[in-house]
């Protein structure tokens, strides 16, 4: 019986809860990272969020992508 009344009664209390402010520090992180991997600071800068962790992900297209 224990066994089956915690499988339900689990619940997340020692997750870390994300912050606002840790989201945009890793904004300004992934923004940065893809400055210094040679994308123009300004086109980065008019990205949006989703795009810049997509371009993140792939270093070596980017550099690619620069190259080219």
């Amino acid at each position: 019986m224990a066994r089956e009344a915690r499988k339900f009664n689990k619940k997340p209390r020692t997750r870390p809860i994300k912050t606002p402010a840790e989201k945009a520090r890793r904004q300004r992180v992934q923004r940065a990272r893809l400055v210094k991997l040679g994308l123009d600071a300004e086109a980065v800068e008019r990205m949006q969020p989703e795009d810049v962790r997509k371009l993140c992900m792939r270093p070596a297209q980017v550099e690619k992508m620069v190259s080219a």
